[in-house]
């Protein structure tokens, strides 16, 4: 008999969420991870780095802000290793929550590097190489991703830096350029800008935030900009050498030009991290195959999560491990896909969910748009965040919501209402008839829906 009715290899958002769905059913479970249960996410992604831009939200709302709010503030200042040191402790707090949830389950959690020697069979080699061998009826691959490195300009850590190395660094850097403006490298440019670092944002496609609607992509890039950050979107990275005081590259396109700096962040992307061992098929660029149920080419072997391709958000990875666990223990048929929220945690925040409106035309569907400002929010004038708008992409014929946009304060709080909108198929006449409260930000997606048929109140 096998040791367990499964066997999770990978502790990170879809690793942890599959685990504890599978205990819940009453399975016995092992969740296996090499570094610390929570993943690149929970430890080196998503909760560290929202830690880091609400200090540099703070700071840069006391800096610039204060005296609107009626506010005198003399000395101000700011400890780096302080505002380092809280992002880690918010992350080893919650790390610390999961290994609780672990016990709570009855999940057995193993730290070390698995290797999938067989169908059934996981080695698992510990810090201190010894190896150890465990059997399970089903295994679940989450190893997730790793940082791209860009050819030719390795990381190492001190002038050329990750993500995850960009979360310690001991000392501020003067200057630093960042090398891709999705979500990670926005969110950086702007964290590093707020407390004074001199930020190049260098983007090869010709927004940043590239998957965002471009309406949206330009309006924050003007914000940025306005804040003093040097944007290049539309410009190639030609060459990219280390010097004795930094970095040095060579770009072209929106710019012609030698750019140098102490440090250049890299963040362009990310890779498959395959478990050792496993003789999976994968697909053309690396990333797990999985079918409809999400099993791999072996028969109980499954994947879920950043491991088996885009979209690589947490929630997604989630949402994919509880339908691959309860396809395989609780009879129901797996979800593939569906709608799901993409967010950016600079200020001001970016959040959408569904089509955007170059997709809509793409597609070549009859659609309006609905489109508030918050400058006419009366909550937004209030608490000082009037930048930005909501925008929604509804279908002419029926009125649903095929796409929303928010750029603006405490959009990704406010997008989870438009997701449900668009799961639930609901039409921009439902929208519009959900009374929400006064005076608060989400009133701006009820005007929006008003906006799109030109009966705005407030605008």
């Amino acid at each position: 008999m096998a040791d367990y009715d499964l066997i999770v290899v990978g502790g990170g958002p879809a690793g942890y969420v599959g685990a504890i769905r599978a205990g819940q059913l009453g399975k016995k479970v092992a969740c296996i991870e090499m570094d610390r249960a929570g993943g690149t996410c929970l430890n080196w992604g998503c909760i560290p780095t929202k830690s880091l831009l609400k200090n540099a939200e703070v700071y840069q709302l006391i800096r610039h802000h204060a005296a609107d709010f009626g506010i005198k503030v003399e000395g101000l200042s700011y400890d780096w290793e302080k505002v380092i040191g809280r992002s880690r402790k918010v992350a080893d707090r919650l790390a610390g929550g999961i290994e609780m949830l672990f016990k709570k389950n009855k999940i057995d959690y193993i730290r070390g590097e698995a290797a999938i020697t067989k169908a059934g069979v996981v080695e698992v080699t510990d810090k201190d190489g010894k190896k150890s061998e465990y059997k399970g009826a089903k295994i679940l691959v989450a190893t997730g991703v790793v940082t791209r490195e860009m050819p030719g300009f390795p990381f190492n850590g001190k002038s050329v830096i990750s993500s995850k190395q960009a979360m310690v660094l001991a000392e501020q850097p003067k200057d630093i350029i960042i090398v891709g403006a999705g979500a990670i490298g926005v969110e950086f440019a702007y964290f590093f800008n707020s407390f004074g670092t001199k930020v190049t944002l260098v983007e090869m496609l010709p927004n940043i935030l590239p998957i965002e609607d471009t309406e949206v992509s330009a309006t924050l890039e003007k914000s940025l900009a306005k804040q003093g950050i040097r944007i290049l979107a539309g410009t190639k990275v030609e060459k990219a050498e280390t010097t004795n005081k930094g970095v040095r590259l060579t770009v072209s396109g929106k710019a012609n030009e030698t750019i140098e700096a102490a440090i250049a962040l890299v963040a362009i992307g990310v890779s498959p991290l395959m478990p050792h061992g496993a003789k999976l098929e994968t697909d053309a660029k690396g990333w797990l195959k999985t079918d409809e149920n999400y099993e791999t080419s072996v028969p109980g072997i499954y994947g879920a999560g950043d491991i088996i391709g885009p979209p690589w958000l947490a929630h997604v990875a989630s949402f994919e491990a509880v339908q691959a666990v309860e396809g395989m223990f609780a009879g129901k048929k797996p979800r593939r896909g569906g709608v799901f929220p993409g967010c950016t945690y600079c200020q001001p925040q970016v959040a959408s969910v569904g089509l955007t409106e170059r997709a809509a035309k793409e597609k070549g569907l009859a659609f309006k748009i609905g489109k508030f400002p918050f400058m006419a929010s009366g909550k937004a004038q209030a608490v000082g965040e009037s930048e930005g708008f909501v925008k929604l992409v509804i279908g002419e014929k029926h009125g649903e919501i095929l796409g929303a946009h928010i750029l603006g304060a405490d959009a990704t709080e406010m997008i989870a209402e438009l997701g449900l909108a668009i799961t639930m198929e609901a039409t921009y006449e439902e929208l519009a008839a959900t009374i929400h409260a006064h005076p608060t930000l989400s009133e701006a997606v009820h005007e929006a829906a008003h906006a799109s048929q030109g009966r705005a109140i407030h605008f």
